[in-house]
């Protein structure tokens, strides 16, 4: 892997190590007992471990000059790995604190094991761990197979990964640590959010670079997701992060925008952030994998250029949707409601076509759980969005918001789309990256997919009647104008659907453990397939017109 590097791309990789460490020696020098300075030694531990395996292949021999002729898959699968030890981590997390919805004494006496602490390690572990290291993984396989080109680069791939990767210890340590930016999509801290500025500008351009060198002349639909993804999640990440620190010495800022135009960027941020990180870039995955799977073409290859441009135009303007019934203008409320409601025409465009392009291949869907995987997710994308637009619309978003409604839209949609997609694309993708002729179980692949499904169900039946009950009894009133009931009487109300949804996270963690083992086993107990099949370049899934 990072043997493979050449003397001048080990200078490279050693100096920006040596830069990182040292700026860890200054966090760590100016922050001493603060977070700063336990994220200082962090920073220190995590480039003085990589620098190892770079300085300890110095002198070795220079790697062959034909490399460039084969695809670069190394940090495609460190970016499984840890893709999946995050899923588990994540999803821990997430069980944890809605088991402590239900049984509060599992907070203990540490502050860091407190509900408010542990939920955001839950959903940064799961959105930019999990989700994160799978997009990388994937959109590095992708552009390389339908551009018949290496990655445009030896050290910039690991870059990318590892730098992701320690933006992601460095925003869920400072969680349990206590510091975060006061915001629903909190990320992390000033410095935190600088390092992902450069390690996102370096994926960016090298993820151009390589569509650039490409042998093919048509740019696939896969890579118009992912370029999608990557440039606006930039943007996002820049404007919505713009703070001052407190001091160069303290992790905690504060933000440049006030009051009422906090909530509007913010909520600019949030609703985008579920656009092209946790939507695009996803079906990035599902336009490239679905058909690779189902041995299908795309059903309509303009269709899927439809929904590219509908996505990216109408999603930009939906975040306002979120701030119905506050200080937020009512026109921008309403352009917000009207844009979430039009969103439903591209996304339905895109689940429409995954779904045709199923067409002749159902006898596959029955007998290859991999594929049942991608079908479901497609099913979920859809049902989800439908309801995400649905409840945009003001007189429902009166019932629904700040309810358990919303925490099962949103698990509907990430359980049942980003997770079941990501699950099938690796199942996909595992055999032919490490040359193994199958997954090690078919069987388990199976359980998986149950398992899931069961785990998806469960959590979001339970939400959904969680929250209805919840808004219908916050709106009750008595003959004397007084409110029906008080919050802790919706609280006894939900006690049994916080079991379920407990229960529902558990069946879905336990699938993914059992992905994870299956995955290992494939690894390392598979025969291999044929020679080097992982080297020949794969045919582009053509459109079906």
């Amino acid at each position: 892997m990072i043997a493979k590097l050449s003397s001048t791309e080990r200078q490279y990789a050693a100096v920006v190590l040596v830069m990182l460490a040292a700026a860890g020696i200054a966090m760590a020098a100016l922050g001493r007992s603060d977070t700063l300075g336990v994220h200082g030694l962090l920073v220190i531990l995590f480039a003085g471990g990589l620098l190892y395996p770079v300085l300890s292949g110095f002198y070795e021999p220079e790697p062959n000059e034909d490399r460039e002729e084969s695809y670069y898959d190394d940090p495609i699968k460190v970016g499984i790995v840890l893709s999946m030890a995050w899923a588990v981590f994540g999803m821990f997390m997430g069980v944890w604190v809605a088991a402590q919805l239900a049984w509060p004494d599992l907070a203990f006496d540490a502050a860091w094991s407190t509900f408010g602490r542990l939920r955001p390690t839950h959903t940064s572990g799961v959105i930019f761990g999990f989700g994160g290291n799978a997009l990388i993984a994937t959109s590095f396989h992708v552009v390389q197979r339908t551009s018949r080109a290496r990655l445009a680069g030896q050290f910039s791939p690991w870059f990318v990964l590892f730098g992701f990767n320690l933006f992601c210890l460095l925003a869920v340590s400072g969680y349990l640590l206590g510091v975060t930016q006061s915001k629903e999509y909190a990320e992390a801290e000033w410095y935190a959010d600088l390092w992902l500025v450069v390690v996102w500008i370096t994926y960016f351009v090298l993820f151009l670079r390589t569509i650039a060198r490409r042998r093919e002349p048509h740019i696939y639909v896969a890579n118009w997701y992912f370029m999608a993804f990557i440039v606006v999640v930039a943007i996002l990440h820049i404007v919505n992060n713009l703070a001052v620190p407190v001091s160069w010495g303290h992790a905690k800022s504060y933000t440049i925008w006030p009051g009422v135009q906090d909530a509007m960027v913010q909520w600019w941020y949030g609703h985008n952030a579920v656009a092209f990180f946790l939507t695009a870039g996803f079906l990035g995955m599902l336009y490239y994998y679905l058909p690779v799977r189902a041995q299908r073409p795309i059903f309509s290859y303009r269709l899927s250029i439809l929904s590219f441009w509908g996505i990216t135009f109408f999603y930009m303007w939906a975040g306002s949707h979120h701030l119905h019934y506050t200080a937020l203008p009512h026109w921008v409320q309403t352009l917000g409601m009207t844009f979430s409601v039009m969103l439903l025409v591209p996304s339905w465009a895109s689940a429409g076509n995954a779904l045709l392009t199923l067409n002749g291949a159902w006898h596959r869907v029955r007998d290859d759980a991999t594929l049942r995987f991608m079908m479901a997710a497609a099913v979920f994308y859809g049902l989800s969005t439908f309801e995400g637009s649905f409840m945009a619309i003001r007189p429902v978003n009166a019932l629904s918001h700040y309810t358990d409604w919303t925490v099962g839209h949103v698990h509907a949609g990430a359980l049942g789309w980003v997770a079941l997609i990501t699950f099938g694309s690796f199942y996909t993708l595992v055999p032919t990256l490490w040359n193994r002729e199958r997954m090690y179980s078919a069987r388990l692949v199976e359980v998986h997919f149950w398992l899931a499904i069961a785990g998806t169900l469960i959590y979001v039946f339970a939400m959904w009647n969680s929250g209805i009950i919840q808004g219908l009894m916050w709106r009750t009133y008595t003959e004397d104008g007084a409110l029906a009931y008080s919050f802790v009487d919706s609280l006894v109300a939900m006690y049994p659907y916080y079991i379920a949804r407990a229960f529902g996270g558990l069946l879905f963690l336990i699938g993914t453990v059992v992905c994870c083992y299956n995955i290992w086993m494939t690894v390392r107990t598979v025969p291999l397939a044929e020679p080097h099949k992982s080297d020949v370049p794969a045919t582009v899934a053509a459109p079906g017109e």
